[in-house]
């Protein structure tokens, strides 16, 4: 008989991906744009996508465009604003958008973000082999949430807004031994917190 796989602790509360670009001019130098954008399929408040930016494109203000207001504010009460803490604001307007995405998680990944006004467009080329990455615990130091998920690092990442490049490059970096990236795509996501 095949023995049955271990479950994690606690409950589930968010579900789904979280593709990230990081930019900078140098190698561990401070970011010139941060973007991340979530496709969730289960959260406490329900399905939707939201990107949080930060750039030179911006002001280097924090944009947030969803298609889901409810949820999008809970995720910077909850994991987006524990991951970064600045996008916890919840005085930072929220700009109806539309999302999709195209390619091949194989080779090249590109989320496309539009608003009224706006057209934001993420790119991930030369994909590397997933990993899987996971806390065993819930509460790690400096984590409210544990978290499970297969990141896909890529060797090139771009971002443009309204057609206008974002300055600086990608650049490798370790995840605990392991080869990463500082753009990757991040599929099957899970979140959990305490029961």
């Amino acid at each position: 008989m095949a023995s049955i796989p271990s479950v994690l602790p606690g409950r589930i509360i968010v579900n789904g991906e979280n593709p990230f670009i990081w930019l900078s001019e140098t190698e561990g130098g401070p970011r010139t744009t941060e973007a991340s954008v979530w496709t969730i399929t289960y959260s406490e408040k329900g399905p939707g996508h939201a990107l949080f930016i930060k750039s030179e494109l911006t002001d280097n203000q924090w944009r947030i465009y969803t298609d889901n207001p409810e949820m999008t504010r809970w995720m910077q009460s909850t994991v987006q604003g524990m991951l970064v803490p600045e996008t916890a604001d919840q005085s930072i307007p929220v700009i109806e958008a539309e999302f999709s995405h195209l390619g091949d998680v194989k080779a090249s990944w590109t989320q496309v973000i539009k608003s009224k006004e706006d057209l934001v467009v993420m790119t991930w080329n030369n994909m590397k082999h997933p990993i899987l990455v996971q806390d065993e615990e819930i509460s790690v130091p400096g984590r409210k949430y544990g978290v499970n998920a297969v990141m896909i690092p890529a060797e090139q990442a771009y971002l443009t807004l309204n057609g206008k490049l974002a300055s600086g490059q990608i650049w490798p970096m370790d995840m605990n031994g392991t080869p990463f990236s500082t753009g990757a795509l991040a599929f099957s996501e899970n979140w959990r917190a305490e029961k």
